[in-house]
């Protein structure tokens, strides 16, 4: 397609599994060399095995600043997929302590911090993107998942300040934000369990309500489709039926 730009060399957080590994299957059958970053060496060789040589795998934790700066600096990606994220920590507000409430505040919305703030203070080049995964709860909540929406909305805060400190210094990074909806599939599973428990509905009903659903290969999708336009709307929804740009 006329306008789009092509990613040779891409670093994706969480690679392992879920959304990440996707992401990181979707390029490399695109066509780039994927960085990806998980903390289990043995989840990342089995991605290494399934997808060749176009997958670099990096065992670390994704809020490691020192990581963060060395990667950059050595791979200089055209695309930063901001990814990694922990498993909430299931159960209404007053069965959580501030641990669990925590939980996706030091690990989610940190890395997103980190990574960030190096592509910002490389810089990256001139066209580069950096797309940052929040979530559909930063619009709706998420009462069963402790500060999970919050630390997701922080996100969609920080890819929005990131795109306005590289347009005041001429930095030429764009910077979009995704949010997916729930999804039966990965982290999503235990969401929509509890979610469908607390309705009173069993989980099929409850999915059947999230229709269409969304998979890890339409979230890959979306991340490839925002990523080539370089016309993009700041943040987009992530749905089963494609990505929908959001109006402030």
């Amino acid at each position: 397609m006329s306008g789009q730009q092509e990613t040779q060399t891409a670093v994706v957080t969480g690679a392992s599994r879920g959304f990440g590994r996707a992401i990181a299957a979707a390029l490399v059958a695109n066509g780039a060399t994927v960085v990806g970053i998980a903390r289990n060496r043995a989840d990342l060789d089995a991605v290494r095995d399934e997808l060749g040589d176009g997958f670099v795998p990096v065992v670390g934790d994704a809020v490691d600043e020192g990581l963060a700066e060395r990667l950059l600096s050595e791979y200089r990606p055209e695309l930063l997929v901001l990814n990694a994220g922990a498993t909430p920590h299931l159960g209404a507000v007053h069965e959580q302590t501030w641990e669990t409430f925590t939980t996706n505040w030091n690990v989610d919305t940190r890395q997103a911090f980190t990574w960030t703030r190096a592509a910002l203070r490389l810089p990256l080049a001139p066209g580069s993107v950096v797309v940052e995964m929040s979530s559909g709860a930063a619009l709706k909540g998420s009462p069963l998942s402790g500060g999970y929406a919050a630390a997701n909305a922080a996100i969609r805060y920080i890819g929005g300040y990131a795109a306005d400190e590289s347009a005041r210094a001429g930095l030429g990074i764009r910077f979009v934000v995704l949010l997916p909806q729930l999804t039966p599939t990965g982290i999503g599973s235990l969401g929509v369990d509890g979610y469908a428990a607390r309705a009173g509905v069993d989980r099929e009903t409850f999915i059947a309500g999230l229709q269409p659903v969304l998979t890890p290969e339409l979230v890959a999708k979306a991340v490839l489709q925002v990523a080539a336009d370089p016309q993009s709307a700041p943040e987009y929804a992530v749905t089963g039926a494609g990505v929908t740009a959001l109006n402030g």
